[in-house]
């Protein structure tokens, strides 16, 4: 089977774990999480927990990724960890709902911030069928259906073609946030006030609700973070990957983490949380767009939603990027189809992989909202998400001999406490948003019957 070049430096895998990371959930989930938890101080608590753990899992994926540098990240890794079976349940899941769900949300958001600078025409027609939100904004997801195809396109033609166009991006993306925070807190606009008034529509959670109220909140502050292992995928493709691929995790999921709990400092302090929680009910609505009006008006709007389609495009490219390396590894491995391995004789590209993943994002696309999309997504990823910190713990024991050019600071606290978290994301999920809960598990577990029919022959 071919195998794909080594061509991204450390700076460049550094950019795409920023890239990747920093699309649309930043801007948008502040309000389901406002109206979830009432206050503006559980809010920004949730983001810096969510960024911790999340940290917590950069750094124990980056201590596993420093002894297999494969494509395809986990599933290299559970194969070693956990055997084939449970390897291609992860690649599975990925295809079917963690990595397409994640492309598809950010193609929408970024379809959302399109319609806030020009009107798309509205489509009458009904926006449930059956359950299923297949009409709901239809031009806003036909939108979002373009720009899928579009960049699976440009990354047909090659990972550099992509890489500079994210290079840039990323470029445009720092800067953009930079003067949104900085014009933020000395716009005039805001009151410190608002940081420390709870909601007078919702009621701060307290107890066993607290605890209830944090797990579902932070579903919305992990979609946020959700990402940062993507660059695992291309482990293959990284110069030096067991040095730079652990170091690109590390520094790029600390940069997320500032980066996310100042913008949510200038949201809470611009405007009053009863402000978040009323939006909560409009669909096109975007938290980041309503405060940079309440800053400068209808520039500021514009502004932002420039800076929207910036990060949402940016990061559903190198989603797209990095993704399909999942599905090419599957096929290299005789547990996807065969044509799927395939790499592209000019351009060096997993080309096949690309648009069966891009035909399967915008069915996703079309079957519900954002906010399924995400939790669904959310709550899947960190079953597999708490297997790779625990299979650190696993190696430690069974192969301490293995070469770590990277170890895991605090170990085994660091994977152990991640490793819980999980698992309670898990039974929360299940309890608060089963209907999320239940389609999350049918995607995962549809693999199966397929697992069994291509492995029919041993």
């Amino acid at each position: 089977m071919e195998r794909l070049k080594e061509k991204i430096s450390f700076q460049s895998a550094v950019f795409l774990v920023v890239s990747v990371v920093i699309g649309s959930g930043v801007f948008k989930k502040v309000v389901p999480m406002s109206a979830s938890l009432g206050s503006p101080y559980l809010v920004l608590l949730c983001w810096i927990v969510a960024g911790l753990i999340s940290l917590a899992g950069a750094l124990s994926t980056a201590e596993m990724a420093s002894m297999y540098p494969n494509s395809g990240g986990e599933y290299s890794y559970f194969q070693k960890l956990y055997g084939r079976f449970f390897a291609f349940l992860y690649g599975w899941s990925s295809f079917t709902i963690i990595k397409t769900a994640s492309i598809s949300a950010l193609a929408y958001i970024f379809a959302q911030s399109f319609n806030k600078l020009f009107s798309l025409p509205a489509i009458p027609l009904p926006d449930a069928w059956k359950g299923v939100f297949f009409f709901e904004n239809f031009s806003v997801k036909a939108l979002a259906a373009l720009m899928i195809l579009l960049l699976t396109l440009l990354n047909h033609y090659g990972v550099k073609s992509a890489e500079r166009l994210t290079y840039f991006l990323s470029i445009a993306m720092i800067a953009g946030i930079l003067l949104f925070i900085g014009w933020g807190f000395f716009s005039g606009v805001g009151s410190l006030n608002n940081l420390t008034q709870s909601s007078t529509q919702v009621a701060a959670p307290s107890g066993w609700n607290l605890m209830s109220a944090m797990m579902t909140a932070s579903l919305g502050a992990f979609w946020g973070y959700e990402g940062w292992n993507n660059v695992g995928y291309i482990g293959e493709e990284i110069k030096n990957p067991k040095r730079n691929l652990p170091r690109a995790l590390a520094l790029g999921t600390v940069l997320i983490i500032i980066a996310y709990v100042l913008l949510n400092i200038v949201y809470l302090y611009v405007m009053p949380i009863d402000g978040f929680i009323a939006m909560k009910d409009h669909a096109n609505s975007i938290a980041a767009i309503e405060v940079a009006g309440r800053m400068a008006g209808e520039m500021g709007m514009t502004l932002v939603a420039c800076l929207i389609l910036t990060t949402t495009l940016n990061s559903n490219n190198s989603s797209v990027l990095l993704s399909a390396r999942m599905i090419y590894a599957l096929s290299r491995d005789g547990l996807f189809m065969k044509q799927a391995g395939a790499v592209h004789p000019k351009y060096n590209t997993p080309h096949v992989a690309l648009w069966i993943q891009a035909v399967w994002a915008i069915i996703l696309l079309y079957s519900g909202t954002f906010d399924q999309l995400t939790d669904m997504l959310v709550f899947a990823a960190f079953l597999f998400y708490g297997s790779t910190a625990l299979g650190v713990i696993i190696m430690r024991i069974k192969h301490p001999e293995v070469e770590r050019q990277y170890k895991v600071v605090g170990y085994p606290f660091v994977p152990g406490i991640f490793v819980l978290f999980c698992l309670g994301i898990f039974l929360m999920t299940i309890i608060n948003q089963p209907k999320e809960a239940f389609w999350g598990l049918v995607l995962i577990f549809s693999g199966v019957p397929v697992y069994g029919w291509m492995n029919r022959k041993k």
